[in-house]
């Protein structure tokens, strides 16, 4: 009887956000064109704006929101199909759908737990070196895994609730704070990888994209992982230390740890024949990604060589490929998006609104100010968000037109505003798919989440900003 009342409670939520998403675009579709709009932008706008709506409150699945999006766009006049539809062929879009399947392969071949118990057993002495094992297993996994979930979810969380238990520490137990240093150190360990690497996160791609359209700036694989290098590996060698601070775990030693590796690894066996193939097919497309700016090499065709060589090596099969939800959901919700922000531009809908915050924004002389403003305004926004592309798709163009607009450099604004999309996530429990996964694992309480949170997105905000100022400067960013 309470599982039927809860379920019917769930969908009169459901329905009642459904009705304020529909409500939201009925309103804004009947707003008369402003200055040089036509309708169809206004009607674009309307939907637009209630397709982020949307993704927050979530009365659907992105996916299914996105294709009621494409279909009002479509069936309206606003967008003609081949445009509406156009953004399902976009090479970027199935660069991320190719990552999923590189995702799929290290987990189903195990060697993403082999190279987290690998590490664990090397540096798994101690609880500090414990969370530095599980950073390091995160970053080698991150270029593979366009999913955070996937990463922070599937492939390590049962690993990090693992060693926590090893180590005496189960939520309510005097040794709670080991399993909140573990289970806090890899959620934010996650936002960072996600940051270093383009195809850490799929709203990465959404940046990339949007950076092209609005700004008409092209930010490549190499690129971006070159403008994140020193002050990403900076704040993975530092944000762990501040972490285990704030958390003060009761166990300082962890000999467990490296036990509980050794045995894992020794139920696990040697490496398999689709292991190796896996690490071979995994490094040999890290390096044709790294390289591709002296080979010509486009990154989604390496993408797709990668998953073809997977499938040949039978590392893959294809019901592997088919039963990928996690990429054919990217396919949908990432298309479609960038379908929506590629009418955004052919409208004029982003000329106008550059026009609006340049008009507005006159009075700021220093651009260092400004674009400083304009970062931590584009971080702490995260707050009322719980998406990463919705947060891009809100906050991004808006805010990089306001930076460059008080005359900050475009290449500094592309990349920082993309380093800090993907920051942003530090400060609640619900920011992205792995916030409410470590959080609910019961170790931490809301106070210590948004509280340490908040430290650790400070001192991100000092280490990208100081650190990665400096190396932008060098590597000519600004």
């Amino acid at each position: 009887m309470n599982q039927q009342a809860s379920g019917a409670s769930t969908e009169r939520t459901r329905v009642w956000r459904g009705a304020i998403v529909v409500g939201v675009c009925i309103v804004l579709w009947l707003v008369p064109p402003v200055g040089p709009l036509k309708p169809q932008a206004m009607h674009l706008i309307a939907v637009f704006a209630a397709t982020i709506l949307g993704l927050i409150l979530q009365p659907l699945p992105m996916g299914a929101t996105v294709i009621a999006a494409i279909a009002v766009t479509t069936i309206s006049g606003t967008l003609p199909i081949k445009e509406a539809m156009a953004g399902f062929s976009e090479a970027l879009v199935w660069l991320i759908v190719c990552a999923f399947m590189f995702s799929r392969g290290f987990i189903k071949t195990g060697l993403g737990r082999r190279i987290a118990f690998l590490l664990v057993r090397a540096f798994g002495t101690s609880t500090l070196g414990l969370g530095y094992a599980l950073t390091i297993s995160d970053t080698i996994i991150a270029p593979a895994t366009p999913s955070n979930t996937a990463r922070a979810g599937g492939i390590l969380f049962p690993i990090v609730r693992s060693l926590a238990v090893s180590l005496g520490s189960e939520p309510g137990s005097p040794r709670q704070r080991v399993g909140a240093f573990l289970m806090f150190n890899e959620f934010q360990t996650t936002l960072m990888t996600s940051a270093i690497f383009l195809t850490g996160t799929a709203g990465n791609a959404m940046v990339v994209k949007l950076a092209k359209d609005a700004f008409k700036y092209d930010i490549t694989w190499m690129g971006w992982l070159w403008a994140s290098l020193v002050p990403g590996f900076v704040a993975l060698l530092i944000v762990p230390y501040v972490i285990f601070l704030l958390t003060k775990p009761e166990v300082k030693r962890s000999p467990d740890a490296a036990a509980m590796a050794i045995r894992e690894l020794q139920k696990m066996g040697p490496m398999a024949a689709a292991e190796k193939s896996m690490l071979a097919v995994f490094l040999l497309t890290l390096s044709l990604w790294a390289t591709g700016q002296w080979t010509g090499l486009d990154a989604t065709a390496v993408a797709l060589a990668g998953v073809a060589a997977l499938l040949a090596l039978r590392v893959l099969t294809w019901d592997d490929v088919l039963a990928e939800r996690g990429g054919w959901d990217a396919l949908i919700w990432f298309g479609g998006f960038v379908s929506l922000a590629g009418g955004l531009s052919s409208l004029k809908i982003i000329t106008y609104l550059a026009d609006v915050l340049k008009g507005a924004i006159g009075g700021i002389h220093s651009w260092v100010i400004g674009f400083l403003l304009v970062v931590i305004a584009f971080k702490y926004s995260h707050y009322l968000l719980s998406s990463v592309t919705a947060h891009a798709l809100a906050f991004f163009v808006p805010m990089g037109l306001v930076a460059v607009g008080v005359g900050a450099p475009l290449p500094l604004v592309m990349y920082c505003l993309g380093f800090m999309n993907c920051l942003c996530c530090a400060m609640t429990h619900y920011s992205t798919g792995p916030s409410p996964i470590y959080y609910n694992a019961g170790y931490s309480s809301l106070g210590a989440w948004w509280r340490h949170g908040f430290i650790v997105s400070v001192v991100n905000l000092v280490i990208w900003l100081g650190v990665g100022g400096v190396w932008w400067k060098i590597i000519g960013l600004w």
